[in-house]
């Protein structure tokens, strides 16, 4: 199965705002953050109903991100 490919959308209005969201593209979160906001949000799991029928096959239980 082929990964999908998804992105961060970012929304500067200066370019003030846009260096400084620029500056965390290179920020690696930890397996322990990453671990506590699975706990928040499990992976794969829609949290507005407009969204259910965008499935992305990243998130299936077999290749989900880690």
């Amino acid at each position: 199965m082929a990964r999908a490919v998804t992105s961060a959308l970012i929304g500067p209005r200066t370019m003030e705002q846009l260096h400084a969201q620029l500056a965390c593209g290179d920020r690696v979160l930890s397996g322990e953050l990453l671990d506590r906001i699975d706990e928040i949000v499990a992976p794969g799991r829609t949290i507005r109903s407009a969204d259910a029928h965008a499935v992305n096959p990243a998130l299936e239980p077999a290749s989900r991100r880690r």
